[in-house]
């Protein structure tokens, strides 16, 4: 069942990460676009929510992009000390996809005319806090049980098997006494 969520997790890993890549051109665009003074331009548009909505969409697209590096690290390594970072990074990055989807429906509802390109910003944003939610809970399965993942409450964790006797180094061989 962990390789189940292992190859859940690693398909939707890669979406996101270039999902996020998306949402840093778009609101990269848009936000020059903005601070220029140029919102009268035929793709961009905007109202009042615009500003903060293009603020919080390029942090939660740099930290989700940072998250996906630790993401894959853990995915590589699938061990309970790459789940902490991974774990961690990745909750931070859905807090701000989240406060980046609250200003996109505040944006929508707020109306006004938008261009197309701060439309799909919005929608890939909204499609974002989805994502990276499941994601969040696919890393995080392990926490329910051992069977979902590596989890956070493993006694052994940095001691070795149960009743294994340590090995000394150099492969446990023994020389020859002449």
């Amino acid at each position: 069942m962990a390789r189940t969520m292992r190859n859940v997790a690693a398909p939707l890993l890669f979406l996101n990460l270039v999902m996020y890549f998306i949402v840093l051109g778009f609101a990269s665009w848009c936000l020059n676009r903005y601070i220029n003074g140029q919102t009268g331009h035929p793709s961009m548009g905007g109202n009042g929510a615009t500003g903060h909505f293009l603020t919080f969409s390029i942090l939660a697209a740099v930290l989700g992009i940072v998250s996906k590096i630790a993401g894959g690290s853990h995915l590589r390594a699938w061990r309970n000390d790459s789940l902490a970072a991974a774990g961690s990074s990745s909750i931070i990055a859905w807090a701000v996809t989240a406060l980046a989807f609250g200003l996109a429906c505040k944006e929508i509802n707020i109306g006004g005319w938008r261009g197309w390109r701060l439309r799909v910003l919005e929608a890939f944003v909204i499609i974002l806090g989805v994502t990276q939610l499941l994601y969040v809970l696919l890393l995080h399965a392990g926490i329910f049980s051992s069977r979902y993942g590596p989890g956070y409450g493993d006694p052994d964790y940095g001691i070795g098997a149960r009743g294994a006797e340590p090995v000394p180094k150099g492969g446990g061989v023994t020389g020859a006494r002449v």
